[in-house]
């Protein structure tokens, strides 16, 4: 009797595998939690960009694909520019991670560090949204990550704490705290500058304590991190760079979801990237640009460079241009030119 139980259950239990949907059975392949990696939290365009991603995820996968935010870069240990092998070594399963933070690893995506390439946000949308952006996404893929949309972080602009800065002279022999990349110090080099590599996390202390007079980052993260509080009364509106983010997936882990739940993410990601640069560039594309009266309310000097003024800066910065266009690729830059040029007629 008990073997013709066991026998009766153990063809049930195979007939319930064999007509188990696919995505019953990707179930069991499925990790309890997946570890999104965010330089910045959810207090800044970024973070909140990783965040929506997420919780469209979890939503709409039925809590399948359940992912955990690790802002900070804290998976490995604060260090930007490790992110991206972390993310390639599976260290790292997804991230909303930064092009300026990846480019030690992809050369291609020096392209938006490249100064004043960026006249406007029509610019931006016209590379990534492009045909540039998608031979980028393919240059990752070969990088072992799956790329899914292109998010925003934001035009980096300067502030400090000493005076105005109208002029390449006026940054002579500041010392401007920047991100990990050869190309940002080749530039602030160009400027007269003196560029200090350090992480985010060491920069606030260092503003504060004045061992840095400056730092460049979009106005968004300015406004969030409160660095007003930190000595930057000085902001300059120079729009010299766009930092994209792009939001992607280590390429093990999209491989052990089902096909549905790919395109889940993937759509997730595209609706998120969208919502997250309509954050990022919220008071900035209104004509009367109310993020600017924002800071001056907060006795922030702020300064926006005419015409004649900006070109002075173009001028100094020229050689790093033409020094990283061969090293970004020759044929991917002319192709982002083009698409500028078409996108501002």
């Amino acid at each position: 009797m008990k073997l013709r139980t066991f026998l009766t259950s153990a063809v049930a239990a195979a007939a319930a595998l064999a007509f188990a949907s696919p995505m019953a059975m990707a179930d069991t392949k499925y990790k309890s939690e997946y570890r999104m990696s965010l330089v910045l939290g959810t207090a800044f365009p970024w973070g909140k960009g990783g965040e929506l991603w997420a919780d469209k995820v979890r939503e709409r996968t039925q809590g399948r694909i359940n992912i955990k935010l690790y802002p900070g870069t804290s998976l490995v240990q604060g260090d930007q520019t490790r992110e991206f092998s972390a993310l390639r070594q599976g260290v790292i399963d997804m991230a909303v991670g930064s092009t300026i933070n990846w480019s030690p690893q992809i050369k291609s995506l020096n392209l938006f560090s490249m100064p004043f390439l960026f006249p406007n946000f029509k610019a931006v949308d016209a590379v990534t949204q492009g045909e540039v952006g998608q031979e980028i996404f393919k240059t990752l893929e070969k990088g072992g990550v799956v790329p899914l949309a292109w998010g925003e972080n934001g035009y980096r602009e300067i502030s400090n704490s000493k005076h105005a800065i109208k002029t390449p002279a006026d940054l002579k022999g500041m010392k401007v705290r920047v991100v990990g990349s050869p190309l940002f110090l080749d530039t602030f080099t160009a400027l007269g500058a003196n560029p200090t590599q350090m992480s985010w996390a060491d920069a606030q202390p260092a503003m504060a304590s004045g061992a840095v007079d400056g730092q460049e980052n979009p106005v968004s993260v300015y406004m969030a991190a409160k660095l007003q509080s930190v000595g930057q009364k000085h902001m300059t509106m120079w729009g010299y760079m766009n930092d994209p983010l792009i939001f992607v997936v280590n390429k093990d882990i999209w491989n052990s979801w089902s096909k549905a739940d790919q395109d889940i993410v993937r759509q997730a990601a595209l609706d998120a990237a969208k919502e997250e640069i309509a954050i990022a560039r919220k008071g900035l594309v209104e004509a009367d640009k109310p993020l600017l009266k924002e800071l001056a309310g907060l006795g922030v000097t702020v300064t926006t460079p005419n015409a004649a003024e900006r070109e002075a800066f173009v001028k100094a910065t020229r050689p790093v241009y033409e020094k990283w266009k061969s090293q970004v690729g020759a044929s991917l830059v002319d192709k982002a030119e083009k698409a500028i040029t078409a996108s501002q007629k």
